[in-house]
């Protein structure tokens, strides 16, 4: 377990810009708007051999904890535990202010090291607050500009005295991952929909805690966040790792006009680039809607494997007929893929979760399968038997053989001539033979044609 180091401070002193630039890339979001953070996002930080895990957190407001910003300061408060360094991050260029004062009051009576970071210090103007900044009683402050990297050695030299002694110690295993391994490996499962349809409370549900923030209010998520977590199948006992990612909700696209959504939508799409497995959460009081055939649409594009939930299934009218419904509705509106998994959930009682879980994993199975060559051909040549390619024009079309070329998602090579002229139909039919016969279910395939060159043709 790396050490976790947290970002602690008000809205809008750069927070976020201070994790990105920590852990090298634009993971969080970051707008000129303040609050834009709202639940806890983790990353794995390295600076100059120190590697451990940032915490970036929502803006310590002081409102009602019932309120939306109330319920991301109990957020913040909660990542304290647990952390073995907290970096506590002041707007130099403001100077500072009583809330800044509050939370420099909490963080000393906290167990917790704290380190007090001076950021937006380049230049002159952040003279002032970086003097005012010592009445916090925390310690020098460190100048630093999270945005133009100036003062990271210096923030380098105030965490090494924490970390030094909690490094993980060097694995020098750098084979690739067999099958089996990439298997056993945590499963990266995306949750997707609609705004509201119930997301992070469902994450919630599974971990057991409010680590996500939720309420009525749609599109409390803007950040895509992954978390690491245990999966105990009651069925067997079996314990198999998951890391849950949760999105902001997806809208139609005429109704994203403000620049943050969009910077949420395109980073739940980023999110799912890098799942193995989607779960599509649909609202058992709205339906399925046009917007979920889209989604749905692009995660079967990028190639991920597709599981679509019905939540908040213990309110739901007429269960039975809205299951039907929309399994009719996926098979008219997803021709591309048929029988994908369709499971009722309620993210408030824990119905259906252990089976969208188990669900989860067999399909990830299926997206990672490789069928030996020899096995496949022999599938190959009894479904030419069964259905012969048709002769368009009285030309024949010949079909050679066909190799698997990838998994993840499972990837096939057809060699033959003219299949220029081969129809779209008689794709299908080998694309939906091999997802039948040979155990691919309903994940994605990918069928490339490849024409052997004439060396006769005219150049």
């Amino acid at each position: 377990m790396l050490p976790q180091v947290i970002i602690i401070g008000r809205p809008n002193v750069g927070k976020s810009t201070l994790f990105n630039r920590l852990v090298g890339k634009k993971l969080a979001l970051v707008d000129d708007q303040p609050g834009v953070t709202r639940d806890r996002r983790f990353g794995e930080a390295h600076l100059l051999g120190l590697d451990f895990t940032i915490v970036d957190t929502a803006g310590w407001e002081d409102d009602d904890p019932a309120s939306l910003p109330g319920r991301m300061r109990i957020q913040t408060e909660a990542s304290l535990q647990g952390a073995d360094v907290a970096l506590f991050v002041i707007d130099a260029r403001a100077g500072l202010t009583p809330l800044d004062e509050e939370i420099g009051r909490w963080l000393r009576s906290s167990t917790v090291p704290v380190i007090l970071l001076a950021n937006k210090a380049e230049g002159r103007a952040g003279e002032g607050g970086l003097l005012e900044s010592y009445s916090l009683g925390l310690g020098d402050p460190v100048p630093i500009s999270a945005e133009h990297g100036e003062g990271i050695g210096d923030l380098f030299e105030a965490l090494l005295p924490h970390l030094e002694d909690k490094q993980p110690e060097e694995d020098g295993d750098d084979e690739e991952l067999s099958e089996e391994d990439l298997l056993r490996a945590p499963l990266k499962l995306a949750i997707v929909g609609r705004p509201n349809a119930g997301k992070s409370t469902l994450i919630n549900r599974f971990l057991g805690e409010d680590r996500l923030l939720t309420g009525p209010e749609a599109g409390i998520t803007r950040d895509s966040i992954a978390i690491d977590w245990q999966w105990t199948d009651p069925k067997n006992g079996d314990t198999r790792p998951v890391r849950l990612i949760d999105t902001a909700g997806m809208r139609k696209k005429a109704r994203v006009v403000e620049k943050l959504e969009k910077l949420s939508v395109a980073d739940a799409r980023h999110a799912i680039d890098f799942a193995e497995v989607v779960v599509l959460l649909l609202d058992a009081t709205q339906g399925l809607e046009h917007q979920d055939l889209k989604i749905a649409s692009l995660v079967l594009e990028e190639g991920r494997a597709l599981v679509i939930a019905i939540n908040k299934w213990d309110i739901a009218e007429d269960p039975s007929g809205l299951f039907n419904g929309v399994r009719a509705a996926l098979e008219d509106g997803l021709a591309q893929v048929r029988g994908v998994p369709l499971i009722a959930v309620s993210a408030r009682t824990g119905k259906g979760l252990d089976d969208l879980l188990r669900v989860s994993f067999e399909i990830r199975e299926a997206w990672s399968k490789r069928v030996p060559t020899a096995a496949l051909n022999r599938w190959f040549d009894d479904a030419l038997e069964a259905n012969p390619p048709p002769a368009p024009g009285g030309k024949r079309i010949k079909l050679r053989y066909i190799t698997q070329a990838k998994t993840r998602p499972p990837g096939f090579v057809l060699f033959g001539t003219r299949l220029d002229m081969l129809p779209e139909s008689y794709r299908r039919y080998l694309v939906n033979g091999i997802r039948r016969e040979l155990g691919f279910d309903a994940v994605p395939i990918r069928l490339t044609l490849r024409s052997a060159k004439n060396p006769f043709a005219k150049k």
